[in-house]
């Protein structure tokens, strides 16, 4: 070793304990699922930068591991509720499969119906999370004791919310979603005028029947907040939390929202300081395949690849339309990668390869890859556009089916309705997309902005975690206005105020008008 090397050496061991030691300590309240895979993505960046992480999870978590190289954890152990698995999400799927049959107003009624009890059953699953460490005194001293810096949190349901207020913790969100409907709801203007609402399928130009449309939604999602998610947690914050808490205000109190939105896609609305946007953040450069999966790909020759998933808790459709799209993609001259759980339709082509599991990041980065066809989950979307990959969409629960008329509003999607889907119909839809440049043209338009930042998403969602760290909070981008009674925030006392002046004016008009006709009348009698 010669004299610089022996100089580096201890150098190099002296930035290393800088950096332990400047590195944070992050309790972390993720969602399972589908939300965990992104929520996963921020964790390993947050652990490169030297910080200590502790992930709450439930002790009948389906994706989040108990032992993790980059975090520790701390189990709960909720007590009995209705499960919420594989099982419901099959109930789910066959009645979203229903309700695409059904006319349009009575399945706006159904919807409605449908969604105030899976609201019941995901807020009461999250309400024994929460009561379980509330109610442990011994656990609870230990989160005391560890002196976390901030609690992150995906906040689809509130626990996380609740603990961090509990704790009295810097609060960062991961979100999409909150409550009945897009997170902007609870902490931006959202005018229901040209904001479309959860589920309703419109974009930002809407005509009057729409508009009406739109704004029933927006009721509708009011009133599920009001009726059905806050009494669920009254009982608890009545029994934790000071005397006039509500969990509206709680939910509103993050320091920086970590928003999994990108204008490229979304449409362009109100926004506030504190409302930092990463949509996308999950994606990566390709990272070579498998030798056997390589291999496959390369046989494609030119015609290329098309690779098909529905997500991380729909393995499968019903077997008739697992036969329908088998059928149709055994047709076309591409190879099929297809992220497939169950037994292998009949009519599965030679050119279609099943999986249980595949690196969707990337094939969808690789140069064989010419389509996904896609449930319109909002990272395998970003994904896509991420790499340029145009989309074939088959929507089936949740926001999937605003996800993708978004796309397709953008001409980088063709949508299919799947309860109707005939095998005619879904090989025509592959050969359009297949075919059309367009859809290829338009989708790497979108990439191109996607890309065109001056950060990376996940740098600048790192950045914030970190900002709230340094500063102990963000509360200086926090609009005061979420703190006003719905009337103030209105104006509507200031309304009402100013009508006065109109008023007393008219009605002293009035008073002076009825008196000095009187006076005129007194006085002709007088004279008479």
């Amino acid at each position: 070793m010669d004299v610089r090397s022996k100089q580096l050496a201890p150098l190099t061991c002296l930035l290393f304990m800088v950096c332990c030691c400047n590195g944070g300590n992050v309790l972390v309240f993720p969602e399972d699922g589908s939300h965990w895979v992104n929520m996963q993505v921020i964790l390993r960046k947050l652990h490169t930068h030297g910080h200590s992480i502790t992930v709450v999870r439930s002790s009948k978590s389906w994706y989040i591991q108990e032992s993790s190289s980059i975090y520790s954890t701390i189990t709960i152990n909720p007590t009995e509720t209705e499960d919420v698995g594989p099982d419901l999400f099959k109930m789910l799927l066959e009645r979203s499969l229903v309700l695409q049959k059904m006319s349009p107003l009575i399945r706006f009624i159904e919807q409605q119906k449908d969604i105030a009890n899976i609201l019941k059953v995901f807020h009461n699953g999250a309400l024994r999370m929460i009561s379980a460490i509330l109610e442990d005194a011994a656990l609870v001293e230990h989160m005391h004791d560890a002196k976390f810096d901030l609690l992150l949190t995906d906040p689809a349901f509130p626990a996380g919310v609740l603990l961090a207020n509990f704790l009295h913790l810097p609060m960062i969100y991961n979100v999409r979603w909150l409550n009945a409907g897009d997170a902007h709801m609870a902490i931006a203007p959202s005018p229901p005028s040209h904001v479309p609402m959860y589920n309703s399928l419109l974009d930002d130009q809407m005509n009057f029947l729409q508009r009406i449309e739109n704004f029933l939604r927006y009721l509708f999602s009011l009133l599920q907040e009001h009726c059905i998610i806050v009494p669920i947690y009254r009982e608890l914050l009545e029994h934790h939390f000071p005397p006039g808490t509500d969990l509206l205000s709680l939910q509103q109190s993050a320091d920086i929202w970590l928003m999994r939105v990108d204008f490229v896609f979304e449409f362009p609305r109100p926004t506030m300081p504190n409302v930092v946007y990463m949509g996308g953040f999950q994606c990566q450069p390709a990272q070579p395949l498998p030798v056997e999966l390589e291999d496959f790909l390369q046989s494609s020759g030119e015609h290329g690849v098309v690779i098909m998933s529905l997500g991380a808790t729909v393995g499968a459709l019903p077997t008739e339309l697992n036969e329908v799209i088998a059928s149709a993609f055994a047709k076309i001259p591409q190879k099929v990668v297809w992220r497939y759980h169950g037994d292998p339709p009949s009519s599965l082509g030679n050119n279609t390869l099943l999986l249980q599991w595949f690196p969707q990041n990337d094939l969808l980065g690789h140069p064989k890859t010419r389509m996904f066809v896609s449930h319109g989950g909002t990272n395998g979307i970003y994904e896509a556009i991420y790499h340029g990959v145009p989309i074939l969409a088959l929507p089936l629960l949740f926001d999937q089916f605003d996800n993708v008329m978004r796309l397709q509003v953008r001409g980088a999607a063709c949508v299919l309705q799947v309860a109707t889907l005939t095998e005619v119909e879904f090989l025509e839809a592959l050969e359009d997309v297949l075919e059309n440049h367009a859809y290829q043209d338009n989708m790497q338009k979108l990439s191109e902005l996607h890309r065109d930042l001056p950060l990376s998403p996940l740098d600048t969602a790192t950045f914030w975690i970190e900002y709230v760290m340094r500063h102990k909070g963000a509360q200086h981008l926090r609009s005061k206005g979420i703190n006003m009674a719905w009337y103030s925030y209105h104006s509507l006392d200031v309304m009402a105020f100013l009508m006065l002046f109109p008023v007393i004016a008219i009605w002293v008009s009035i008073y002076v008008c009825n008196l000095l006709c009187c006076r005129k009348s007194i006085t002709k009698r007088k004279m008479d």
